[in-house]
This record gives structure tokens, sequence and C-alpha cells, in this order.
């Protein structure tokens, strides 16, 4: 098989992953409103455990996880990252009976161990695949393919859990006892078949992607660059800084996506339009995956882009504190156009010339995920500050972009200490 032929064959293949991991993740959004309310969550830091538990995984699991590849092959590997997926969605069904919070965060930990697994093989593939210079190229067009997902996830599963959101809500207001158990209950049991019919669809994307013409490539042979000179992997500058790069985006990316939602309610819009607030950062974020598409590195570099963007997310924060209404809401919904092309642009950054060492650099960009865990809990946390409150608590992710805005500008071009 010719060159060519690997590079379109892997970017139809992973990118019907990326449109999984988009569907899977993006959820989490309505996710958090729906289980706040089977659960009986408080309006601090609680709910964005459904993040924490997603999220984390990646930094758990990360490094085991290219353990496991190189003993299974990125194939095999990506079949399992989809077995264990589906065990973890399978996990919601006894969640659900039982509306036990710790259980439903065990089955979102297990989903984010699978993904994890599936991240680790599937970034580094897609990166080497063909030439390095257009690699954010290829990667926005798992982007699009994500993020198209993450327009459609939040409104599917908010019509098949919330469809009756608003008189929902009335309703558990004037209920106590017996009566609100039974009512939280019948609300808990509409997850049960989604998952289910989830856990179906990934055992049989998994049979697929291993018995698929995928070819099997090994980053660590296939990557430009390759390191003989014995150095380390954190001898690398522009791995180590885009690891925290990363972790500073991928922090970002959820609290734009996610707590979108929970926002929205807080300023007074009801929760029938407030589910639905996580698919408008997707479409911008679908946006500005196509802008990269047609743009690198045709008309603008891979680290232009990264400092760019940057630039944007500065503006859109700053912006979302300072404005009223639903015109601050919107200000976040584009947050998703200033991040869109972050990650396709800092990936190809960090493992340009690790050689040998890629597969544990995408591992360590991978546990860099982790973000996603640890930002939300402390918007949380200030949000639920009576001195900050939701809108100013969004001031904290100005000093991310700025981080970005240097790895961009400066940190990638380090290669030594």
């Amino acid at each position: 098989m010719t060159q060519r032929s690997h590079t379109t064959t892997a970017v139809l293949i992973i990118g019907v992953l990326f449109f999984l991991f988009g569907f899977v993740t993006w959820i989490n959004g309505p996710l958090i409103s729906y289980l706040k309310i089977v659960c009986e969550l408080n309006s601090g830091a609680e709910p964005f455990y459904v993040t924490f538990a997603f999220y984390i995984a990646y930094f758990v699991t990360a490094l085991p996880m290219a353990w496991v590849l190189g003993k299974t092959g990125m194939k095999r590997g990506m079949m399992y990252g989809l077995f264990t997926m589906a065990l973890g969605a399978l996990l919601f069904i006894p969640a659900a009976q039982g509306r036990s919070y710790g259980m439903f965060l065990g089955g979102l930990f297990i989903i984010g161990t699978g993904l994890s697994l599936l991240q680790t093989a599937s970034n580094p593939y897609i990166t080497v695949v063909g030439p390095i210079e257009s690699a954010a190229a290829r990667i926005s067009v798992m982007g699009i393919c994500n993020k198209m997902a993450g327009v459609i996830a939040p409104f599917a599963l908010g019509a098949l859990l919330l469809a009756d959101a608003d008189t929902l809500q009335a309703d558990l207001r004037t209920l106590q006892g017996d009566a609100l158990a039974a009512r939280l209950d019948e609300l808990a049991s509409r997850i049960m078949m989604p998952y289910a019919v989830m856990a179906g669809a990934l055992v049989l994307l998994g049979l697929f992607v291993r018995f698929s013409p995928l070819p099997e490539l090994d980053p660590e042979v296939d990557a430009p660059g390759v390191a003989t000179d014995g150095r380390g992997i954190l001898s690398f500058p522009n791995l180590v800084l885009g690891v925290v790069a990363l972790f500073f985006y991928v922090g970002v990316e959820v609290m734009a996506g996610d707590t979108i939602t929970v926002y929205g309610q807080e300023i007074g819009l009801p929760l029938g339009e407030a589910k639905h607030l996580t698919s408008y950062t997707m479409m911008g974020m679908v946006a500005g995956y196509i802008i990269g598409i047609i743009a690198i590195p045709r008309f603008i570099s891979q680290s232009k882009a990264l400092a760019a963007s940057a630039v944007l997310g500065v503006v859109f924060t700053v912006a979302a504190t300072q404005l009223n209404g639903y015109a601050s809401v919107m200000c976040i919904a584009l947050l998703g156009l200033a991040n869109a092309l972050v990650w396709p642009a800092i990936w190809p950054l960090a493992i340009d010339g690790l050689g040998r060492h890629t597969k544990t650099g995408s591992a360590l960009l991978i546990m860099a995920i982790a973000g996603g865990a640890l930002l939300p809990l402390v918007y949380g946390q200030l949000a639920g500050e009576p001195g900050i409150g939701h809108q100013q608590a969004y001031w904290m992710m100005v000093p991310c972009y700025l981080f970005i805005l240097w790895y961009g500008v400066k940190g990638h071009k380090k290669k030594a200490w």
C-alpha cells in the first residue's frame, strides 16, 4: 500500500474513532445538569466531579496504556480501548437503578480509561501517517469529526434525558418524600437504554477496527527526527512545555464546553434552553477546524495558528466577564472558535524530534488531559464563592491562554534546556 493510501485509510478510520471520542466526551455537559438533578447534588463544585472522574482517568492510565500499546500494537490496542469503554457504559445501568453518583463516576472513569488507550494510539498515529508539516491539518480533520459529534451529542442526550426539563424542575419543587424519590427514579431510568445501546455499538466498532485495513504503523519508527543521542524524555523542552500548555488548554476547553450549561442556568436561562449550550461551543470549534484545514500550512504555520488562538481566547474570556446575560454566554460559546486549533497545533510541535521517545511523549501529552479534570473543579469552587460567582470565576482562564500564547511564540522552539 502506498503512503497516500496509508494516509487516506487512516484518516477515514481514525475519523470514525474521533467522532466517537467527541460523542462520548461532550455528552458530559448535559450529563452534569442531569446528574445534578437525579443525584440531588449541590450547586458548588460537586457536579463537576463528572468532568474530574472522566478526565483524571487520562492522567492515571496514560503511561500504563502506552505500555499496553507496546504489547498489543495499535489496532489491537484500539479494540481493547473500545471494549473498555463499553464496560464503563454498562456500569451506568446499575448506577441508574441505585441513583448512585459514585457508581456513575466509576463508569465515567472506566470510559475515560478506554479513551486514554484510544487517544494514546490515535493521536501520534494520525500525526506521523503523513508529512509532519501538515499534521495540524490532519488533526483538524479529526477535530471536525470530534466536534461534529460534540454538536450532536448534547442535543441527542438532552432530548432523551431532559426533553421535559422545565416542567420537570417545576414538578420537583412541589414533590417530597416517596413521590419525589419515585419521580427521580423515573428520571434516572431514562439513561439506561442509551448507554446500553452505546455499549453494544462500542463492541461492534472495536471488532471493526481490529479487522479493518487500517495500516499498522509504529510512531517511534515512522516519526521524523529519531533521537539517537541517548537523551531522556524530559530533556526535550518542546515536549515538557507542550505538556503544560496542553494541560491548560484541555482545562479551558472543558470549561467552555461543560460549564456553559450551568452558567446559563445561573444567569436565568431555562434548563430547556441551557441544555443545548454545549452544542454552540462545539459549533465554534467546528468552524475553527475548518479554518485550520484551509489555512495550515498553506497560509499560516502551526505555531502562528496557536498564538492567534490564544489571543482570541483572552479576548473572549475577558468579554465574557464584562458583558451581561446572553452576550456573556455567547462569549463562552465563542471560546470554541478560539480553542479549535490549539490541540492540533500543540501536538505536532510537542512531539517534533522525539523519535524513539514518541510513544512515551504521547502518553505524557495524554496525561495532560487531566487539566480537564482539575481546572473545572477550581472553577466550580470559585463560582461557589459569594464574592466571585460563576461569571467572574472565568478570569482563571486568562493566565492559561497567556501560557499557551508564550508556547506558540517561543516555548516550542526550545530544543534543549
